[in-house]
């Protein structure tokens, strides 16, 4: 599967859209997935001794805006050289490294994309498509495939 050009260019104008909003989109994002399944705060190693709420918890908000950042990277990276690096700060090995070590499993990333859907849905309804829906949801796919060769 291949990210086209469209896709490429509806994940980055949608991301445009977002980002000066992009810690709410980001928590959002976390907060439905917790609704889904409220024990996977507990995979978090910065939340399981936090007793700061969700909605103020800084580690949150970062890890979240991580996976905003990386699905829209994915989808210029597919484009690009045909497969997904996340730079010198995290390694797709250390992702999956640490998803492995934390016990994610197929369902907490399918999950995880519904919430990521959901999340660009509820916040973009005037730019909300099948076609915005497919373009995020095939670079989520890749950045997930990424991973997942590495767990």
């Amino acid at each position: 599967m291949v990210i086209t050009a469209r896709q490429e260019a509806l994940v980055v104008s949608s991301w445009n859209e977002m980002k000066d909003d992009a810690p709410t989109f980001a928590l959002n994002l976390y907060l439905k997935l917790f609704e889904i399944i409220p024990s996977a705060a507990k995979r978090f190693s910065f939340l399981r001794d936090s007793n700061v709420p969700l909605e103020k918890n800084a580690k949150l908000k970062a890890h979240a805006m991580g996976v905003f950042v990386m699905t829209c990277e994915a989808a210029t990276q597919l484009r690009k050289t045909g497969r997904v690096n996340m730079g010198a700060n995290k390694s797709v090995q250390h992702l999956g490294a640490v998803h492995f070590k934390a016990g994610i499993s197929d369902v907490h990333f399918e999950i995880l994309k519904f919430a990521l859907l959901e999340t660009i849905r509820e916040g973009l309804p005037y730019m909300w498509s099948e076609e915005l829906k497919d373009a995020w949801s095939d670079s989520y796919d890749h950045l997930v495939a990424a991973i997942k060769a590495e767990m």
